[in-house]
């Protein structure tokens, strides 16, 4: 967490009115089980589209789908299948089930190939239409519309009333325009023809500390001036080899600091693609040096290594200005991450959202910044709990991002990605030249 000079003594902000679990950087474990009203109730039907670490959680991060289902629907949680080309994987994940609270959620599960083998069960009358489908399969599966990649448009087909909870990004496709028209054209058709719920993950909209940052703004009646976000990955644990490619996930910006790009939006509006500057730090540069890697990066070529640092600037339709630096540059412990947003007398900086995330507020009149700490405060649970108040009337049934705004971050992380590589391939010629 940044320290800053001259804060006042803390105070935390207001409880949540839904219960909060306790959580450190790493999955939340499955020592306890806490019943929740929110356990009462008919079976809840579900069906898993995914069998990795976004949905089964992950020593990297905090990410874990599948848990924070369970965590809010206690043991009405009933999953029907989980639908991975890798059997073998999903059934690794579902023996882990076996031995936590949530062992009876899991009973019945069977591991399918597609979504097709599930739609036909349904049709035969041996498996029910699922309330709600969760899915985390890699994003080069989905947010398209062609065969290989329309997987929420098959939902819908299959399943119209049924609702879904999609992981960020909502694509990662190539040629970039055609994965871009694509995504923006599923946003739309879901719009106009589903049924039930759509939710996309980016969680830190959900955090107590964002939405304090909101109130502000509304309360105050306030322009935001100015955007300046940082994304400091813990590089170590990033261990996928494809997710050193440019090819494989489509870089960090896109697949990783999509977040960070997501809440600038958030705040700043709508972006004007065409004032972005992008600069990256690229593995051919003496600073682009990474001495402690777990992954085999002499066997990727150059041309399709990531960039190590990615530094940005723009300005949004509404005249504001903003900023990201993303890098994967420490090795052990949490990621920095930081966002500050500037209006007319006001400096509003979001810290830790994955830690122990808090807002630093200086506002006219109170010169010295006040930190209000939110312990406890999970994105990833009050995400999901939302979601599925949405379906059931529950207490807080805000979905605050819709698959028609998260087309737009794509787009936003592609243009960051593009101006970036244009700089590089300039530099590139001219050292060959």
């Amino acid at each position: 967490m940044l320290l800053l000079r001259g804060v006042r003594a803390a105070r935390a902000l207001p409880p949540a009115s839904a219960p909060r679990l306790a959580r450190t950087l790493l999955a939340p474990s499955y020592d306890r089980y806490v019943e929740l009203p929110s356990h009462n109730g008919a079976d809840f039907d579900v069906v898993i589209v995914g069998a990795g670490y976004a949905m089964f959680g992950s020593p990297e991060g905090p990410w874990n789908m599948s848990r924070r289902a369970e965590v809010k629907l206690g043991p009405r949680l009933k999953v029907h299948a989980v639908i991975d080309p890798d059997a073998e994987r999903a059934k690794r994940a579902l023996a882990e089930k076996g031995s936590t609270f949530a062992a009876t959620s899991y009973e019945r599960t069977v591991v399918l190939p597609s979504l097709q083998a599930y739609a036909d069960k349904v049709r035969a009358g041996t498996a029910p239409s699922p309330k709600a489908i969760f899915v985390a399969c890699p994003p080069q599966f989905r947010g398209g519309v062609s065969a290989s990649n329309d997987l929420e448009l098959e939902i819908n087909k299959h399943f119209p009333d049924t609702n879904f909870f999609v992981e960020k990004p909502v694509a990662t496709g190539i040629p970039w325009q055609t994965s871009v028209d694509g995504a923006k054209e599923v946003g739309r058709v879901l719009a106009a023809k589903a049924n039930g719920v759509v939710g996309v993950g980016y969680c830190l909209r959900y955090l107590q500390a964002v939405q304090k940052m909101k109130q502000i703004i509304e309360d105050n009646k306030l322009n935001v001036m100015a955007t300046m976000g940082r994304y400091i990955m813990t590089y170590e644990l990033a261990i996928k080899q494809e997710w050193w490619r440019n090819s494989g996930c489509q870089g960090p910006i896109i697949e990783n600091g999509t977040h960070i790009a997501d809440l600038s939006r958030y705040f700043g509006g709508d972006v004007d693609l065409c004032s972005l500057t992008t600069y990256h730090v690229e593995a051919d540069e003496a600073p682009g040096h990474l001495s402690k890697t777990n992954f085999d990066d002499d066997a990727i070529p150059l041309e399709d290594k990531i960039p190590r640092v990615t530094s940005t600037n723009w300005k949004y339709k509404s005249g504001a200005v903003g900023s990201i630096l993303h890098g994967t540059i420490l090795q052990d412990g949490d990621y920095a991450i930081e966002l500050a947003v500037y209006a007319d007398g006001y400096q509003l900086i979001l810290q830790d959202p994955y830690g122990v995330p808090s807002l630093s507020v200086r506002a006219p009149g109170q010169p010295n910044p006040e930190v209000m700490p939110t312990p406890g405060d999970d994105p990833y649970t009050t995400e999901m709990s939302n979601f599925i108040d949405a379906i059931e009337g529950g207490p807080d049934p805000r979905i605050l991002s819709t698959f028609e705004d998260a087309a737009k971050t794509y787009e936003f992380t592609w243009a960051i990605r593009n101006a970036g590589e244009a700089v590089t391939r300039k530099r590139r010629s001219r050292a060959v030249g």
